[in-house]
C-alpha cells in the first residue's frame, strides 16, 4: 500500500534535461599545466547550460546582436532591394541578347561553317 501512496519515480532523459533547461546548470572549472613551478597554459572553463528563455531571463541574448547568428547579417541587402536588381540585370541582358548581332533563334550564337 505504500506504493500507491508513494509511487517509486524513475528520471527519465527527458525529465532531467526539462529541469536542467528550466532551471540552468553551470559547469566551472581551471585546468592548468604546470612544469618544474613554471605555469605553461591555464584553461579557464565556464559552461552554462538552459534554455533561451532562461538565458533572457539572467540577462544574457548576445545571440540577438550577433551578425553571424541573425537571419540578415549586416551589409545584407533586403529582399525588396534584390528583387529590384535582379530585375535590372534580366532587363539589361535582355537587351543585350537582342542587340546582339551573333544570336540566332532562342538566344544562341550561330554557326557559320
Amino acid at each position: 500500500m505504500p506504493e500507491l501512496v508513494q509511487p517509486a519515480r524513475t528520471h527519465g532523459l527527458v525529465d532531467i534535461l526539462d529541469r536542467v533547461l528550466d532551471k540552468g546548470l553551470v559547469i566551472a572549472g581551471d585546468i592548468k599545466i604546470n612544469l618544474a613551478n613554471v605555469e605553461l597554459l591555464t584553461i579557464q572553463v565556464r559552461l552554462l547550460v538552459c534554455s533561451i528563455d532562461k538565458a533572457e531571463q539572467i540577462g544574457l541574448n548576445w545571440w540577438r546582436s550577433d551578425p553571424r547568428l541573425t537571419m540578415t547579417p549586416q551589409g545584407m541587402l533586403p529582399p525588396a532591394e534584390v528583387d529590384a536588381r535582379l530585375a535590372r540585370i534580366e532587363a539589361q541582358l535582355a537587351k543585350l541578347v537582342q542587340a546582339s548581332p551573333a544570336t540566332g533563334g532562342g538566344g544562341k550564337k550561330s554557326r557559320n561553317p
